[in-house]
């Protein structure tokens, strides 16, 4: 919780007093272990997930009146050298094959399919999503 949540509400604070004279975007990233779960011995983790997207909502209320817009980009998994080294740590190697033939896109996200979301995110154009918990996950959530 202290990692995950209270990092995340005490850096946005931070973060909102200093975007006090020229406002602007906050926007919070984790995975989707606080939409559902899913994991066993992952209870602490996953709370702490269901807490940010807690937190998005209430800064997002308490920011907007100064013009800062809150949200949160939740990824599915995210296709990195990171990804790749740990399915190759697997006894049952297959993890990333497993998790593309589980989408309906076909392919997992890319860190570039993120970062488009969180720049649409910081455009006039989205100034009236707020608070938002935005998926990005190639359709594996709908399954």
């Amino acid at each position: 919780m202290n990692i995950n949540a209270r990092s995340l509400l005490f850096a946005a604070q931070r973060a909102a007093a200093m975007m006090e004279q020229t406002p602007g975007w906050q926007h919070c990233q984790h995975h989707q272990s606080g939409l559902r779960p899913g994991h066993a011995d992952y209870v602490v983790v996953g709370a702490s997930k269901a807490a940010i997207e807690s937190l998005t909502r209430y800064l997002a209320v308490e920011l907007s009146p100064k013009n800062i817009v809150v949200n949160a980009v939740s990824p599915g998994i995210v296709e990195t050298d990171a990804l790749k080294h740990f399915d190759t740590l697997r006894q049952d190697e297959g993890l990333i094959q497993k998790a593309i033939a589980a989408t309906p896109a076909g392919r997992l996200v890319t860190p570039e399919d993120v970062a488009e979301v969180v720049g649409f995110l910081c455009t006039p154009a989205a100034s009236m999503i707020r608070g938002q918990v935005i998926v990005v996950d190639e359709g594996m959530y709908c399954r």
